[in-house]
């Protein structure tokens, strides 16, 4: 078993232990640098970084691979790419990118396994006589039709 597989092995035990957790990214260098990014349905803490690190380590061999392995969570300012994240931040205000110029800020609404809805406030002008009128749009987004959605902070 190769060093990319025998890690994602490793992985894969120590998120079985912990059903909350769950990967986002894992990057295994040229120089084996292992790099793990993490989310969680109710977080990521130190505590559960530690814990996958330490499950790993105890079972790579330090005399046949010479690597380097950092675990950590998932940044509040890093996109949004999988639906339990979606799903988890149901209620938070997002900033979705559409393209390199167009940008939305809404509420997350609405998450299922195709798309998600954001709902925000927005002034238009009156459709009778002047003035401008507060309205509630909303809109779905299909995941594959965005740059990408984060979380603001």
């Amino acid at each position: 078993m190769d060093f990319q597989n025998t890690v994602t092995k490793y992985l894969e035990e120590a998120l079985k232990d912990n059903p909350s957790l769950f990967l986002i990214a894992l990057k295994i260098g040229t120089d084996k640098t292992i790099s793990i990014s993490l989310d969680g349905d109710q977080g990521v803490n130190l505590q559960d970084c530690i814990n996958i690190s330490r499950y790993i380590e105890q079972r790579l061999d330090r005399d046949s691979h010479d690597f380097s392995l950092q675990v950590a969570s998932a940044g509040v300012g890093n996109p949004l790419q999988q639906l339990r994240q979606f799903k988890n931040n149901i209620g938070r205000k997002l900033e979705v990118s559409l393209s390199e110029e167009s940008t939305i800020d809404g509420t997350l609404v609405a998450v299922d396994a195709a798309s998600f809805t954001l709902e925000w406030k927005q002034r238009e002008p009156k459709p009778i006589g002047k003035g401008k009128v507060t309205v509630t749009k909303s809109r779905s987004f299909s995941y594959d039709k965005i740059l990408n959605a984060k979380v603001i902070v």
